[in-house]
């Protein structure tokens, strides 16, 4: 009497194979219904397609911050998501009561949030390096809840927002004049979603050349790959630390000002942004800057997709089920390396 049996890898390309079947399947027996229904949607589907790649940049800015602080010092960060809430306020201070634009208040947020990752990371962080796992976490979200209820004491719960005076109708960008909303396709493309997708890519550019061309970006790749052999080369690990925390933070404080012009922030904004960017982090390959940029993509359009099927209120469900998939079948993440 023998007996067969399933190696894992196998069994995970069977029930590829078995739901790619069903998917055809379903899609052969659905054709009639589905060319007319994309006539009456095509306008909404390209619309959640266009929204989805611009907030995915965003999504990939803030996720890069928390990828590389889990890629240097091998710790997941609960407050970041209250450290953009902070940016916001700052964004919305200098705003409201010096009338700096928010996309030039990044020149302040930026190095605010920078120095204040620094300070964690110096008094808070630090000092519990060698602490297990589960107090380290602990920590984080100790931090996270003692920033929230910081700014709810400070500018209560009520949410507050900001109306610029430009980004509707021509406007003057310089070299050029621009009516905005853009209308491309069918689709509308706002000025302020249009400016956070472009600072985005633009500031996690900056990023990766920083990581790739400069010794400090050296440093921190070394730190991140081989601690032990980064000290015996003569790294400060401790300033890596320091310094990779600080930027961590700063990503953030660019997303928060660039965000702030469509979302209103309270102090659980931050709260959304934290569990969106945990999923990017996982999905894109924990410690991989590509592959949050990649995954912040891929998020942005499932959430906006799942907008068009289900009830907006459910909007999440489409980026767990991808999350769910994406643990089950590749769980070194996307472009993550695998851990034999």
């Amino acid at each position: 009497m023998s007996s067969i049996s399933l190696s894992k890898t196998n069994r995970r390309n069977l029930l590829i194979g078995a739901a790619l079947f069903v998917a055809i399947l379903w899609l052969l027996a659905n054709a009639a219904a589905i060319g007319p229904w994309m006539e009456r949607n095509g306008v909404v589907l390209r619309q959640a397609l266009v929204t989805g790649l611009l907030i995915g940049g965003v999504y990939g800015l803030v996720a890069m911050g928390l990828t590389l602080i889990f890629g240097v010092l091998d710790i997941i960060n609960f407050a970041h998501g209250a450290l953009l809430t902070a940016g916001m306020y700052i964004t919305f201070v200098l705003y409201d009561r010096y009338g700096v634009d928010p996309y030039v208040a990044i020149l302040v947020t930026v190095p605010a949030l920078f120095a204040i990752g620094v300070v964690v990371q110096r008094l808070i962080i630090h000092p519990a390096r060698n602490a297990p796992t589960h107090n380290q976490l602990l920590l984080t979200l100790g931090l996270a809840l003692f920033i929230e209820n910081l700014l709810l004491v400070i500018f209560t719960g009520t949410p507050r927002s900001i109306r610029l005076t430009y980004g509707r109708g021509a406007t003057d960008l310089g070299l050029l004049t621009v009516d905005f909303p853009l209308r491309l396709a069918g689709t509308t493309i706002t000025m302020n979603r249009l400016a956070a997708f472009l600072f985005a890519l633009l500031l996690t550019g900056l990023l990766y050349l920083l990581l790739q061309r400069t010794d400090l970006g050296k440093s921190i790749r070394a730190t991140a790959q081989d601690k032990e052999g980064a000290r015996l080369v003569g790294i400060d690990i401790a300033r890596v630390n320091l310094v990779t925390f600080g930027l961590g933070a700063a990503c953030v404080g660019a997303a928060a000002a660039l965000v702030l012009p469509f979302l209103a922030v309270d102090p659980t904004a931050g709260n959304t942004f934290n569990i969106t960017a945990f999923v990017i982090v996982v999905l894109g390959g924990m410690g991989s800057i590509p592959g949050a940029l990649l995954a912040g993509f891929l998020v942005g359009l499932t959430q906006e997709m799942s907008v068009v099927f289900l009830p907006s209120s459910t909007k999440l469900i489409g980026v767990f089920a991808v999350f769910i998939l994406a643990l089950m079948f590749r769980p070194q993440g996307l472009l993550g390396r695998r851990v034999d």
